[in-house]
């Protein structure tokens, strides 16, 4: 246990990007991204180079219904004078190789992908980048450590026009946290790492447990001082452990009568191989063993002598048994970490000579791995022709991840806007503008651009109490605000929240307005003002046309509101109305307001640069101060007033028909109003959950999600909410809350591959939302630069909407967008708090100060 506490410290040192240069363990990144998934097929080359053979492998990987690899292999000599001459020698020896073994198969005209498994230390940047750390095992070519070996190889294969490496292999591994690897650049999904773990040890960490033995050892090899840990517990070295334990044992006279032989002095005369056979303990096979490799080194062993051997055998293989089962529990407490699991299941490949021929060394590896970890439900899986086979499926598992992301970017491409088509959209909309203001071609044009009869923001000076209703869905708000003006301006409110039943808002106008007349009595009662006639300002958040500020007809009930007799008609007649039948109090219902105008005026008190509004919520709006002489509708020519746009209806005229993706055209035609709010759907938050919903749906079919197989709450309309995708983009949000969430819409089997491609999803369709909201907004600060004749504008623009004030990207796309498009406005943006009451009675105090200028 305290060797599995010492090894995870080494880890989180390997991975900091402040200690990892002096930690022991490099925890180098392989950038193998992901594990075989199956549906891995085609055809592969592997290049096995570890020693004085290479192999070169193809393999055939097929997914029929049953996963199966096939290999033909051939091995090849690397000459000695080739391991020590030049990188260039050496790497050409390699192709020759490669492209006789092609010739052999006749395949040397398939252009097929290639795996490199390069068993040396390496430093990788990417899956096709290797630097070469230090040569081991003979190896001493010149002109390739500090260079990248894919590199040299590339270079000789493509002297011969053969085929192109995709990666190398590697030795201790496991799946980490991208995020946890700091000397990666990235902070999404999973990568293999390569432990190096063999270096465990060399700054010290191991010398209380390191004995004589061990320390002799290290002073006889190539390499003093490193490997430490690997010099413990690898077959390379267990065989001489022994050795040089039998002859301390034989100088004690404990052994062999204390004869020590040359044959028993010989380094290298007792291999793992001979250790593995000593502990065979079937029928006295490992003492028969024992007596025949004594009696080979000279020594004359009694029974006692090879039951002393085979001891010391078991002895040395046990200790390197646990040693290794320390480090990997280790690991497996990283990963069940990582994964917040309270039991972690999972499957180690082993591979290696001790681990598949020693006839004790696995038992106990498993059985003490178990034992350090109970909270770990270990398999382990021996690994056939771990190496040649592993850097194929690399290569395969590259290969499907290189074309499912080419195809994925496929399906993604049209909703990926770039800055010509934002511009169009910016000169389009414009244009609309233009048409919706113009007497002659507002009744076609898609942008209405409705006079509000708001003609100025807030100066500071507005005083007195005002009511404001705040109708636009199934909830109402009566608010009673207090608006002080003089050296300590304030503005200070009360509310009241009211429902309205479903019966009442597809019932009969009169219904309808009875029952808001006597939520207003209530909360004037509430508010111990009964009797008190105050001013009113009506936010009616439905499309009206208004001729004057204090009426408005209404067009057509949106949001789920069906009351008869209200369309057509004068909304603040209807009001009055009731309040006369109420014949309880009376009003001055002083303006009609759209809660977007109510969110510039709310802002514009703060700021009085503001002159623009924007709603980015369920739905989209905005509305600017336009000059009257260019509001065709009204019959004046001086001073300006506030245009209601409704945007929403951009595209209705077929204006962003070709930037239509078939994502869009799917949720238009699914929607209440199919061919309505086109521009709106392609922004608002009602729709941009569905986009995702489609978009993920045709993943699903492609088999690039989910194993190819959606489920039934996926396929239901609406289930995707927009709040999901502001949670999914958070930065703070980590894989496995993603996944939480994706489990929560019925996808329990989604992987961490799945998370990361459905926050790119998400990613890509409120960009898009963002940018053509930006390129509209754009449209509007320019027009209004423009209208002043002024070459640099400064202006505010008050926001208001769940989109723009919770989803973590929207805001900042959109100002950059802003910036980029329209770079003679310098714009700032004002969120505005409570906007659309508060923007009413501040349009109610503006019209009453500019009513009394008037009078006087």
């Amino acid at each position: 246990m305290d060797v599995s506490l010492r090894f995870r410290r080494e880890m989180d040192k390997g991975l900091g990007r402040d200690t990892n240069p002096t930690a022991a363990l490099k925890m180098l990144p392989t950038f193998v991204r992901s594990t075989p998934d199956g549906t891995e097929k085609g055809h592969f080359l592997a290049l096995d180079l570890g020693g004085t053979h290479f192999r070169v492998l193809l393999v055939k990987v097929s997914c029929n219904g049953q996963q199966n690899v096939e290999m033909e292999s051939q091995i090849y000599a690397i000459p000695e004078e080739i391991m020590r001459g030049t990188g260039s020698e050496l790497f050409d020896h390699i192709a020759d190789c490669l492209a006789n073994f092609l010739d052999k198969l006749g395949i040397k005209e398939k252009k097929l992908p290639l795996g490199f498994c390069f068993s040396f230390p390496c430093q990788q940047t990417k899956l096709d980048e290797s630097i070469l750390v230090s040569w081991t095992k003979g190896f001493t070519a010149s002109g390739v450590v500090g260079n990248d070996v894919v590199a040299m190889l590339r270079r000789a294969i493509q002297k011969r026009g053969v085929i192109q490496p995709a990666g190398t292999g590697t030795n201790a591994c496991y799946m980490e946290e991208v995020r946890n690897m700091e000397l990666v650049d990235e902070d999404e999904g999973r990568m293999c790492v390569n432990m190096e773990w063999g270096a465990f040890g060399d700054d010290g960490a191991l010398d209380d447990l390191r004995t004589v033995f061990d320390r002799e050892i290290d002073a006889g090899s190539l390499n003093p001082g490193g490997q430490l840990f690997e010099k413990m517990i690898s077959g390379f070295y267990m065989g001489e452990l022994v050795r040089l334990i039998l002859v301390n044992m034989a100088k004690e006279q404990m052994i062999f009568q204390g004869q020590v032989t040359p044959g028993l002095l010989t380094r290298g005369s007792f291999n793992t191989g001979h250790v593995s056979a000593i502990e065979d303990d079937r029928d006295n096979a490992g003492l028969l063993a024992a007596e025949t490799l004594l009696r080979g080194l000279g020594l004359s062993p009694s029974t006692e002598d090879c039951v002393a051997t085979q001891r010391v055998c078991q002895v040395v293989s046990t200790r390197s048994a646990h040693l290794c089962a320390a480090s990997l529990v280790s690991v497996l407490r990283q990963i069940r970490d990582n994964k917040a699991a309270e039991k972690l299941r999972t499957t180690i490949g082993v591979d290696g000579s001790v681990y598949k021929n020693h006839p004790q060394f696995a038992r106990k590896l498993h059985k003490m791995v178990r034992r350090l970890a109970p909270d770990c439900d270990v398999r382990f899986l021996s690994s056939g022709d771990g190496s040649g086979k592993g850097a194929a499926m690399v290569t395969a598992v590259a290969y499907r991840l290189a074309m499912q992301h080419a195809e994925r970017q496929r399906i993604l491409e049209p909703l990926r806007l770039g800055r010509e088509q934002l511009l169009e959209v910016k000169r389009r909309l414009e244009e609309a503008m233009e048409q919706g203001l113009a007497k002659e071609t507002h009744q076609q044009a898609s942008l209405k651009m409705l006079p509000t009869y708001v003609r100025a923001t807030p100066d500071g000076t507005e005083h007195g109490d005002f009511l404001a209703l705040d109708l636009g869905g199934t909830n109402f708000r009566v608010l009673l605000v207090r608006v002080r003006s003089g050296k300590k301006r304030s503005v200070e409110m009360h509310n009241k929240i009211y429902s309205i039943p479903q019966e009442t808002m597809q019932g009969t106008g009169e219904e309808l307005f009875d029952h808001i007349v006597q939520c207003i009595a209530d909360f004037l009662e509430y508010m111990g003002m009964k009797g008190a006639v105050l001013p009113l300002g009506f936010t009616f958040s439905f499309p009206c046309q208004q001729r004057q500020l204090d009426q408005g007809i209404l067009l057509r009930w949106t949001k789920g509101f069906k009351a008869t007799g209200c369309e057509g008609e004068d909304v603040v007649t209807l009001l009055k109305d009731a309040i006369r039948r109420k014949e309880k109090f009376d009003l001055d219902v002083v303006a009609l307001v759209n809660d977007t105008v109510g969110t510039m005026m709310t802002c514009g008190y703060e700021d009085p640069l503001c002159e623009v509004g924007l709603i980015v919520g369920t739905g989209t709006n905005a509305c600017y101060m336009e000059e009257v002489r260019n509001v065709e509708l009204v019959e004046e020519d001086e001073g300006r007033m506030c245009v209601n746009m409704e945007w929403g209806a951009f595209g209705d005229g077929g204006e962003l028909d070709e930037l239509c993706a078939e994502f869009d055209r799917v949720v238009d035609e699914s929607s209440n109003n199919p061919g309505k709010q086109r521009y709106e759907k392609m922004i608002s938050g009602m729709y941009l959950g569905e986009i995702v919903r489609n978009v993920l749906l045709e993943f699903t079919a492609k088999g690039l999600l989910f194993c190819g197989k959606p489920t039934e709450r996926l396929k239901t309309r609406g289930i995707f909410e927009t709040k999901f995708l502001s949670q999914i983009e958070s930065d703070r949000l980590a894989l496995r809350q993603v996944r939480s969430i994706l489990q929560h819409l019925g996808l329990t089997s989604s992987t961490c591959d799945d998370s990361i491609l459905v926050k790119e999803v998400c990613g890509v369709v409120s960009r898009r939302a963002a940018q053509l909201c930006g390129a509209g907004l754009a449209a509007v600060v320019d027009k209004v630069r423009r209208n002043r004749g002024l070459e640099h504008l400064r202006i505010t623009v008050g926001v208001d909407g769940t989109l723009y004030k919770l989803h973590p990207h929207f805001s900042g796309i959109l100002r950059e967008t802003v910036l980029d498009l329209a770079p003679g406005c310098e714009v700032s943006f004002l969120q505005s708090e409570d906007g659309s009451g508060k923007g009413a009675a501040l349009i109610t105090a503006v019209a009453c100060r500019m009513r009394d200028a008037a009078k006087h």
